[in-house]
């Protein structure tokens, strides 16, 4: 039985969980510790801006991304493969039905920023009635049109922008959820015990982050609890982003989640300016969320045929 997008199955023997468990391990640790080669491992200079620093994480995350494809490729079923499109499959790169995964997720995440919303909407208006011009008129929208343009402008040559909304988002997802979930699958894992577990992995992926922070004199207690807040984020998210995977076979619907979560940053909770509209948004926005998780996730949106496999992909039928 063949699915839409979905590599054919053959026969295979499956991954041991152990196996499948040590190469998710390892890719995190080597997805860390790339970053530090340049200056620990190749000796270079230390960088002379941040641009340039950043460009060299920009490669050093590349690097990590190749290898844990390779990895991937060496230790999965996938020796009946052939072709670019089946290959690419296995780590849920597909071309079909890719409106879908790409506009329905990102309505989805956007839920969860509603009070933000508001919040900018409503910033907006203010300051355009302040000035009188927030009419809607040609002139009016092509001044905004103008600032928009020169924004985007402006975010294109800001090399912490690309690191924050592209680079990291696209990276990220590519090792922490196109290479560890088809492992974990074909180790035998259940899909809701891969969603729970294997973001433990990208969440201590970011525990880096602790002494990065030290050594900038940050405070030990400063460090730890930013760190903290930042690996409980990273969990949460990590849940999410899995089970968009899992649920829509499509790598590009977690990232653009990832992508949306960088861009807004923490959900709006109050305001004072708008006093309860915001909290009132909030609790709307989690609640429309959650009732519209598995309708709008449903593989049979995302794939042609599910044939009622437990997992779309078909990892569940390799052993």
């Amino acid at each position: 039985m063949e699915r839409s997008g979905a590599p054919p199955t053959g026969e295979a023997e499956g991954v041991p969980p152990v196996t499948a468990v040590a190469a998710c391990a390892a890719m995190a640790a080597f997805y860390v510790a790339v970053l530090y080669s340049p200056t620990v491992v190749l000796r270079l200079p230390p960088p002379l801006s941040l641009e340039s620093f950043l460009f060299r994480r920009f490669a050093c995350a590349a690097v990590s991304s190749a290898v844990s494809v390779f990895l991937c490729s060496l230790l999965l079923p996938i020796r009946n493969i052939h072709g670019a499109m089946p290959f690419f499959g296995i780590y849920s790169v597909r071309a079909d039905h890719m409106w879908q995964a790409l506009v329905i997720p990102l309505l989805l995440t956007s839920l969860l920023y509603s009070s933000s919303l508001v919040s900018r909407i409503w910033s907006l208006y203010s300051s355009r009635k302040e000035v009188g011009s927030y009419s809607i008129s040609a002139e009016n929208m092509k001044i905004i049109t103008q600032k928009f343009v020169c924004w985007i402008r402006l975010l294109s040559c800001n090399v912490f922008a690309w690191r924050t909304y592209i680079v990291a988002p696209l990276t990220e997802e590519i090792v922490f959820r196109a290479c560890m979930i088809p492992l974990l699958l074909c180790g035998g894992f259940k899909t809701y015990k891969i969603i729970f577990f294997s973001p433990v992995f990208f969440s201590l992926a970011h525990l880096h982050h602790f002494w990065e922070l030290h050594l900038q004199r940050y405070s030990f207690r400063r460090a730890s609890l930013t760190v903290g807040l930042q690996l409980g984020y990273t969990v949460i998210f990590g849940w999410y982003a899995s089970f968009l995977l899992i649920r829509t076979g499509h790598l590009i619907s977690p990232i653009v989640a990832h992508m949306l979560c960088n861009v807004m940053g923490l959900p709006l909770l109050s305001s004072p300016q708008l006093k309860g509209t915001v909290s009132i948004a909030f609790v709307i926005g989690v609640t429309c969320f959650f009732w519209f998780l598995f309708p709008a996730t449903s593989p049979d949106i995302y794939n042609e045929r599910a044939d009622n496999c437990k997992c779309w992909h078909g990892y569940c039928s390799w052993k």
